[in-house]
């Protein structure tokens, strides 16, 4: 009989998080019975024909209503009352820790309410064990669902869920039969909070490298470099296409790239640069290309659904992702679309925010350049059209991908760590 787990995250299946529903699939097929539960209906849902499937089974918590909660929460008063009593003594201590009084606290009572209404859907599927995508609200409903429904949980921290909303880290932590998080980075910030540094585990975030096989011809990776070898003549006879995919928010910098954008138009180049993504700085970005003079030159795409983004890929020189720490402090984990970049053989600029450099090394799998740096970020763009450094990038990305970051080797690294959780063995 497959092991029942359930899945936790605050959208399902959404744009804006493909690696989660991804993650599902994967673990289905290793053989786990996953249950899809998300906290919030998506507001901008994936596209993908398995994504599609994967929602019409998705349980949408929220979507239930007060009410229910309200009901669950007597049903499991009166089926399990000394789980409900225990768990009503954490939830009083963590609104204690937070402030009786504030919205932190508010927060946390109505994900307790939320929690009981979880548990009788764990209870009703036969869940053994559930884990959490980020560490925020999802994380708050799950530890007390968990304690409800007497099983055991797990979390993985991503990015804003520890850097602008991590509250009770050290408390999750030590709750969980096993953390996960993306990045060394993210552990070292986690035992910065008093987490124990051995129940943290680093699961990244993968992707499906064949979605990208079309990009390189199944062939080996040597002949990457005759599939996307620059004519060797000077750059400013060289058009090159720049591609950035991403939420438009201050986080993703891409007010530095509009900024770069300017700078080499002003220089002679000719580039055109693509934008995915959408968000509310996009007004601000028109506007900042416009006095760039670089309107032109830049295309904004939208939304982009992710099974169209290894085409799209193909038609790109290279990638920029000109990630910067945003004024509420809150910067990114590892960006996936990097990840996709470079296992479609496209040579990839990012900066050394965060765990960014974990990916892209400098010089061996891509270039790092500093946060909200237009002038550095334009140099970065001219130097990886030279074949030599070009070349060297896009091997060196597909590599580090294949050995670190791939979607499979990441699923094999969970599916353990969730047989070890469910044999009550230690992870």
């Amino acid at each position: 009989m497959k092991p029942r787990i359930a899945y936790l995250a605050p959208e399902i299946p959404a744009l804006s998080a493909t690696f989660v529903y991804h993650e599902i699939l994967a673990l289905r097929e290793k053989g786990f019975d996953v249950l899809s539960i998300s906290v919030h209906p998506p507001a901008s849902p994936a596209t993908e024909e398995c994504a599609r499937a994967l929602a019409a089974e998705t349980i949408q918590l929220y979507s239930q209503g007060a009410a229910s909660f309200l009901t669950a929460a007597v049903i499991c008063k009166i089926l399990h009352p000394i789980r409900y009593f225990f768990t009503v003594c954490m939830l009083l201590g963590d609104m204690k820790k937070v402030g009786f009084f504030g919205r932190a606290s508010a927060g946390l009572l109505y994900r307790f309410l939320a929690a009981t209404r979880l548990a009788r859907i764990l209870g009703k599927n036969g869940c053994r064990h559930l884990h959490v995508h980020f560490a925020h609200v999802p994380t708050d409903i799950a530890m007390y669902a968990a304690s409800l429904a007497g099983i055991t949980f797990s979390f993985t921290s991503h990015a804003n869920d520890l850097f602008e909303r991590g509250w009770l880290l050290k408390e999750k932590v030590f709750r969980a039969a096993q953390a996960m998080t993306i990045s060394k980075f993210n552990r070292r910030f986690l035992v910065l909070q008093g987490a124990k540094d051995e129940k943290i585990a680093i699961v990244r975030c993968g992707v499906d490298i064949e979605r990208f096989d079309d990009r390189i011809n199944r062939l080996k990776l040597s002949v990457l470099n005759a599939l996307n070898d620059v004519p060797k003549k000077d750059v400013a006879e060289c058009a090159f296409v720049i591609g950035s995919l991403g939420r438009l928010v201050e986080k993703k910098g891409f007010d530095t790239l509009v900024a770069a954008a300017g700078i080499l138009h002003r220089s002679g180049k000719d580039f055109s640069i693509e934008i995915a993504g959408d968000g509310p700085l996009k007004a601000d970005l028109l506007k900042q290309a416009e006095q760039e003079g670089v309107s032109g030159c830049i295309e904004f795409l939208g939304p982009m659904a992710n099974d169209t983004v290894p085409g799209w890929l193909c038609g790109l020189n290279q990638f920029v992702l000109a990630c910067r720490v945003d004024s509420n402090g809150d910067m990114d984990g590892i960006p996936v679309a990097l990840m996709e970049s470079m296992a479609a053989g496209i040579p990839v600029i990012s900066t050394d925010v965060s765990a960014i450099p974990e990916l892209v090394e400098n010089e061996i799998s891509g270039l790092i350049v500093p946060p909200a740096d237009p002038q550095s970020l334009a140099d970065a763009i001219i130097r990886l059209l030279e074949n030599d450094i070009r070349n060297r990038c896009i091997t060196g990305g597909r590599l580090k991908v294949e050995g670190e970051f791939s979607e499979e080797a990441n699923a094999e690294k969970l599916s353990q760590l969730f047989k070890s959780i469910l044999s009550g063995s230690k992870p």
